[in-house]
């Protein structure tokens, strides 16, 4: 078993950026990755068989309880999307253009409703299955799909009316266009 520091160092960015992504204000996500952290180590967690899983579940959990507290799904976009993203070694233009890229991508996950965007930075930022995700959640795996769906369709809508060109696929869904980009 691992020890609270060992566990902290393991999954503090992992915590930070679901926190981030979840409630898109840096303050609210360190808030949000101390509060997880001390649950966790409040836990038992001998008997847990997948560890991350389990605190990528208590993580968006946390996320979802202090987005219904804020009763307001228009929360600011952090300054500072670079810390959660490695800057070791990379050149400053390389990174001018992470940071635009990361508060561009924040900004269009922000448009999504708090339950579709949980189920997107569960399946997309940190590739989780959707069994997985479905477990995670303690949702149906149909709503993990009809969400993933649901999300993945607004996404493309919001991307267009940002003017993105997005090519009409006919015949294939979502999956099959990630396969092939990833290919």
């Amino acid at each position: 078993m691992q020890s609270n520091r060992e566990l902290f160092d393991l999954y503090q960015r992992d915590v930070y950026r679901t926190c981030y992504y979840m409630v898109h204000n840096t303050s609210d996500a360190e808030d949000l990755t101390q509060e997880v952290f001390i649950t966790l180590f409040r836990s038992n967690r001998e008997h847990i068989e997948q560890l991350k899983a389990w605190i990528m579940k208590v993580t968006v959990n946390h996320c979802l309880n202090h987005l219904k507290r804020q009763k307001s799904l228009h929360l600011k976009v952090a300054a500072n999307p670079h810390l959660f993203t490695g800057t070791e070694g990379k050149s400053v233009d390389r990174q001018v253009e992470e940071r635009e890229s990361a508060e561009e991508w924040a900004i269009y996950m922000n448009r999504l409703p708090a339950k579709i965007r949980a189920v997107l930075t569960l399946r997309y930022m940190h590739d989780f299955t959707l069994a997985e995700i479905s477990k995670l959640l303690e949702i149906p795996l149909g709503t993990v799909k009809s969400r993933t769906h649901k999300g993945l369709k607004l996404m493309e809508q919001i991307l267009r009316e940002a003017g993105a060109q997005i090519p009409k696929l006919e015949g294939e869904n979502y999956e099959q266009r990630r396969k092939g980009i990833e290919a």
